[in-house]
């Protein structure tokens, strides 16, 4: 997340280049991937351990 938050301020700064624009958008895409498969899985755990507190 802290390497997306400066990615995302560099951008809004306007402290990027282009070519280094692209590059950082790759890897923000990147993260974000990483990000969002990390939020199903603890998603899934989460339901896991309801479903199991349950029975």
């Amino acid at each position: 997340m802290a390497e997306l938050e400066k990615i995302s301020s560099q951008m809004e700064n306007n402290e990027l280049e282009i070519d280094q624009l692209a590059e950082k958008l790759r890897r923000a895409q990147e993260l974000i991937k990483l990000c969002r498969s990390q939020l199903v899985n603890i998603g899934q755990e989460i339901q896991d351990i309801l479903s199991d507190s349950e029975k």
